[in-house]
């Protein structure tokens, strides 16, 4: 077991583990900590607590000291520049005619770099931009491209549930998100009630995603060939959640349709893959776009995870 504690560097971030040494700190302090880039402020939203080192991704940073009044004065003087920077940078894209969108800067508490994020359509040759800025603040100067989820997480907004929106709320991290996930929840595959205010898969299909995945594995597709205890007939709709699957079953030159728990039929045959249904024809293009945007957005991920 080893002594932790979980601190965030901003308002629902990820929450990353540092060794306190023999510091006890509460929640809700701020702790100035070692990192790959330098030190670094952040918030304290897990105390000090014992857990297993498997859960532990060596080597642990230490927690270099609790912050002080000195600390917090130079972190709300970064907040300042940030502001200034952020003016700065917006007239100098405007100036060079860049098709890009700034969304935030950040100053690092060590003042070792400053870093100017945003959005755009593709990739941009932002070298020119990165020396102008170098040449004003003196200091590394980091460009890099965000998603569209980034954005909107910082301006806020409700969902179509009404509530706010969870990235502005609990989600610290976001996932990717497919349109199978969609089809596997039996939910409209209509692009524009599925996507959140980011233009994007909203991220809610994640949630039940798993379930709905193995429970799935033991129901048959629609279109199988199963049998019952009225005979063999046809998948003809599943409710996944409740294992309940709905048969059509010939009867004379009519079809009849009845209900039966999943484990009261036997597959007979079942089919390789569902049938594309008519609303996903008619939807095509636009979801084959909007998988594609899921892609970029996933690879921006990577890119700023490495």
């Amino acid at each position: 077991m080893k002594n932790i504690i979980g601190v965030r560097f901003k308002k629902l971030g990820k929450i990353y583990f540092f060794n306190p040494k023999n510091l006890k700190v509460k929640k809700g302090e701020n702790v100035i900590v070692e990192t790959a880039q330098g030190e670094e402020i952040g918030e304290v939203v897990i105390p000090n607590q014992l857990i297993k080192e498997e859960k532990i991704v060596e080597p642990l940073k230490k927690v270099i000291r609790i912050a002080n009044y000195k600390d917090k004065k130079h972190w709300q003087e970064c907040k300042e520049l940030e502001k200034k920077a952020f003016e700065v940078c917006k007239n100098k894209i405007k100036e060079r005619k860049l098709p890009m969108t700034l969304t935030d800067v950040e100053y690092k508490f060590d003042n070792s770099k400053i870093l100017f994020y945003f959005t755009a359509d593709g990739r941009i040759d932002f070298r020119e931009l990165v020396k102008d800025l170098a040449a004003i603040y003196k200091t590394r100067i980091e460009l890099r491209q965000i998603g569209v989820r980034d954005e909107i997480k910082k301006i806020g907004g409700n969902g179509v549930c009404g509530r706010e929106l969870c990235c502005c709320t609990f989600l610290s991290d976001f996932e990717a998100v497919s349109i199978k996930m969609a089809k596997e929840q039996n939910i409209s595959l209509n692009p524009s009630k599925i996507s959140g205010n980011c233009g994007r898969l909203m991220c809610c299909l994640k949630y039940e995603s798993e379930v709905y995945e193995e429970k799935l594995k033991r129901l048959p597709k629609i279109g199988a060939i199963v049998k019952t205890e009225d005979g063999e007939g046809e998948v003809d709709s599943i409710e996944t959640l409740k294992e309940r699957i709905k048969v059509k079953i010939k009867d004379g030159d009519n079809y009849t349709y009845r209900k039966y728990d999943a484990k009261d039929i036997t597959i007979i045959k079942d089919v390789e893959e569902e049938k594309i249904n008519e609303e996903e024809k008619e939807h095509q293009k636009e979801l084959e776009e909007l998988e594609k945007l899921e892609k970029e957005d996933e690879n921006l991920i990577r890119e700023d995870e490495n």
